[in-house]
């Protein structure tokens, strides 16, 4: 593994573990294989782990895994305040508190403020008087390095970036997104003012390692052997300016992957080859994709039970493989559920539209989705598949 220092001369892996995505099971996460999976990344380097106050069991299970394995001392914990929830000063101790207690420990290493989109969103904290108590937090020291995360326009992120001292900061970025958000614009006046920089969302939520075949082949003729998924992390650890990459890694095979990319990628480490290759992968996508849509959930759960991520990504699959293999997979995995997620569920209530850190028109492009994957016979079809599969005393696939 390689690392790269933070501001006090820590060193960062520069792969850092995305516990987001840690696996489901029953209604909850798969403590026992998740156990194993960070396990393994730390044998093999790895000593950044992120989680988030709204990530549903995250903190909790990454606290439980630390302590029952002793590990706590031997890796950096970065969790985040959810600004957009806070409703009074004594919120910003309760939620902090709450964290610490989920994570078993007594300090946290990298505390950021949740997806600022805006640079109101700061000024509201001042208000509620979060510099005095980020200072109190540093003199106990129960957090050792502060930064925000960021899901908004390059103007409004270098303004917040000059409004205070931060010790990190965390973007999205990648090939694809090179010039959305923060972009290259943010990394280098981050870079400029020696502020580390995390990345998120580095593979688009694994949409940029799970390309066609057609784009693997055409990626593999200037560099062979390279998968997509190295590709887009070997482009971002060419960069001096990333600090470190973080990766929603939930099997022990992406997690070994991984850290032989991250155990041979410095600056300067890509080479004429992969750079043809990358933009290969990125025109490749950009004729295809219809909806810029990452997978992260944030737009979940919706009041009408539309699963809008799935939507979105078989709308997707539709034009980056093929339409119909693209409908029936849409049809055995969301419309044969007892309860399916349609986009037709929509009732325009923009819910989703305000949470979404992509800035999607959810709405609009819902009703694209529902109208692409379900033309009329292909409706027709799936309303009787569903009245014969879901028919009484029938046994489900779909709802175990």
């Amino acid at each position: 593994m390689l690392y790269r220092n933070d501001r006090t001369g820590r060193p960062i892996s520069q792969l850092g573990f995305g516990c987001m995505r840690f696996t489901k099971k029953g209604g909850g996460i798969d403590y026992e294989k998740a156990r194993r999976e960070v396990e393994l990344a730390v044998r093999l380097g790895v000593n950044y782990f992120d989680t988030a106050y709204i990530y549903p069991g995250s903190e909790a299970c990454l606290g439980r895994i630390l302590e029952e394995t002793g590990l706590r001392e031997q890796v950096a914990v970065a969790t985040k305040l959810p600004q957009y929830l806070l409703r009074s000063a004594g919120a910003i101790d309760k939620i902090f508190n709450e964290e610490l207690a989920r994570l078993r420990t007594d300090y946290v290493d990298y505390y950021l403020m949740h997806m600022f989109t805006d640079y109101a969103e700061w000024e509201r904290l001042q208000s509620l008087g979060i510099e005095a108590w980020i200072a109190k937090q540093k003199a106990a020291g129960r957090i050792r390095s502060v930064g925000f995360s960021y899901h908004g326009e390059a103007g409004m992120f270098l303004r917040l970036l000059e409004a205070y001292d931060w010790d990190f900061c965390q973007i999205q970025y990648n090939y694809l997104d090179e010039h959305t958000q923060a972009g290259l614009t943010g990394l280098r006046a981050a870079a400029e003012r020696g502020v580390p920089v995390i990345i998120m969302e580095p593979l688009r939520g694994g949409k940029l390692a799970n390309l066609p075949e057609e784009a693997v082949r055409l990626a593999a003729q200037h560099a062979p052997g390279k998968t997509p998924a190295a590709l887009g992390l070997r482009w971002l650890w060419d960069q001096p300016a990333v600090t470190c990459v973080l990766s929603g890694m939930n099997s022990e095979q992406m997690i070994e992957e991984n850290c032989a990319v991250a155990s041979a990628a410095a600056p300067g480490c890509l080479s004429p080859g992969e750079r043809a290759a990358v933009d290969e992968l990125r025109q490749f996508i950009r004729r295809r994709e219809k909806v810029g849509c990452t997978g992260c959930r944030y737009c979940m759960p919706c009041p009408k039970g539309v699963d809008i991520p799935g939507c979105f990504t078989y709308y997707n699959r539709m034009y980056m493989e093929k339409k119909n293999p693209a409908r029936m997979e849409f049809a055995q995995n969301m419309a044969l559920r007892r309860q399916p997620g349609f986009a037709s569920q929509c009732i325009g209530c923009g819910k989703c539209e305000r949470a979404c850190p992509q800035h999607l028109p959810i709405r609009a492009l819902l009703k694209e989705a529902d109208k692409a994957l379900r033309p009329l016979p292909f409706k027709l079809a799936l309303s009787v598949a569903r009245r014969w599969a879901l028919r009484e005393g029938k046994p489900n696939q779909q709802d175990g």
